[in-house]
């Protein structure tokens, strides 16, 4: 692989604490990075074989199969995985299936061991792109890899966004949780910008993968809707199962300079069949026929989605006005009340220099208002009752430090108070 398949999906260091390569997830430990033989079921391993392509040729019926990878070069290695954990040699016989997998050079014998070793749900996207840009090499080839990348970001942070609360339009809400639910997630490589597979662990991201199983089948269905009979309506039912204007975006930016691309969800055999979805669910397939549609309805679910009434406890980080009087720009970094991580309000002279105050003794302030869905749920608007509110000396200390931290803000605070 051209890169780790432990690697995290966005990139970036993840939040929280990961299983070490060596360990398995509930603790127990592997040797150099491959499964506990004893702990491996001869049906998953199977299962994960065929599902990556793997052929099965033959064997002793009822005792041991064989099974030889993918290309024209499958023959020249194989397995022997035992039908059963009931005989006497199968851990044996795993054991050197799991030893000739680690030492194969196939991409797709990673994978099988990535699925025994966190049980997961395969997540493939892939693009139909043209020679022309799919052989291109170096930036237009790495560009092409990227473009993938970024839709299937895109496409998980809208299923993780769905799982907290359905909406045609989520902007800045709940984004940090929804990221922080995809930070275990694991990917391979895209090469040439084609196809692409994340490995979704079924302990922390099961959530996230039946949602976004609902929410691209029912983005089929309204994209086949409206180009049937011209009708927006089945977007707006849609929603319930999870699409929203960020999935419609996604997939735009999945299909747009491809001559078509699809999503496929497949579930972890060790986990079985989550309720009220198939076994095998039958692959998404759009095209660029179907971007007209896809952006009629991303425009619309931004237009539709309401304003939110809201009482928000937050930490003043930034206060602005024209002059030494009357009203002035506040934002807020937030600490409770709304699923956003700022917002940005305009205050009367009087509720700026309460705000002022609270922010110069280190304190948060309560404030209503609503959310607005303009700019990504980050404005309040209509802001009244203002008033600062008492924390904990432990809380208190850390909002100082931040103030101190940003002393062009603190000196901006004081500036308005002294007029």
């Amino acid at each position: 692989m051209d890169r780790p398949t432990d690697e995290p999906f966005d990139g970036a260091a993840p939040a929280g604490p990961r299983p070490h390569p060596g360990a398995h997830p509930d603790g127990r430990r592997t040797t150099g990075g491959v499964p506990d033989p004893a702990l491996v079921d001869p049906a998953v391993l199977g299962a994960l074989l065929g599902r990556h392509g793997w052929r099965r040729r033959g064997g002793a019926p009822g005792r041991y199969s064989r099974w030889t990878p993918p290309g024209p070069a499958g023959g020249t290695t194989s397995l022997l995985v035992p039908e059963t954990a009931a005989f006497p040699d199968s851990e044996d016989l795993i054991a050197e299936a799991l030893t000739a997998l680690a030492g194969s050079a196939h991409p797709s014998a990673r994978d099988v061991l990535v699925g025994l070793a966190v049980p997961s749900d395969e997540i493939r996207w892939w693009r139909d792109v043209p020679e022309s840009a799919a052989g291109a090499a170096g930036a237009a080839g790495w560009s092409e890899d990227e473009h993938l990348r970024s839709a299937a970001r895109q496409i998980l942070l809208a299923g993780a966004l769905a799982v907290r609360a359905p909406a045609g339009y989520h902007g800045d809400r709940h984004r940090r949780k929804a990221r922080a639910a995809l930070d275990t997630t694991l990917v391979g490589p895209a090469p040439g910008g084609r196809r692409l597979t994340a490995f979704v662990p079924v302990a922390s991201g099961r959530a996230v993968a039946v949602r976004l199983h609902h929410a691209l089948h029912a983005t089929r269905e309204a994209v086949d809707y409206q180009r049937a009979t011209g009708g927006m309506d089945a977007f707006g039912s849609a929603v319930a199962a999870g699409v929203s204007r960020e999935l419609t975006e996604a997939v735009i930016a999945l299909v747009r300079g491809s001559e078509g691309a699809g999503v496929a969800v497949e579930w972890a055999p060790a986990a079985g069949t989550p309720d009220g979805c198939p076994a095998r669910p039958e692959p998404v397939e759009f095209s660029p026929g179907d971007l007209p549609a896809l952006r009629r309805a991303g425009a619309r679910y931004l237009r539709d989605e309401p304003a939110a009434a809201v009482r928000i406890t937050g930490a003043v980080v930034r206060m602005r006005r024209s002059g030494p009087r009357g009203p002035g720009i506040v934002r807020l970094r937030v600490l409770a009340g709304a699923e956003v991580a700022h917002v940005r309000m305009e205050l009367d002279e009087e509720a700026y220099r309460i705000a002022g105050q609270a922010h110069l003794v280190g304190l948060p302030i309560r404030v209503e208002g609503r959310l607005e869905s303009r700019g990504g749920f980050r404005r309040l608007s209509g802001a009244s009752q203002v008033a600062p509110v008492q924390v904990d000396e432990t809380e208190r200390d850390r909002l100082m430090k931040s103030l101190q931290e940003n002393l062009d803000f603190f000196e901006e605070a004081c500036a308005g108070e002294e007029a």
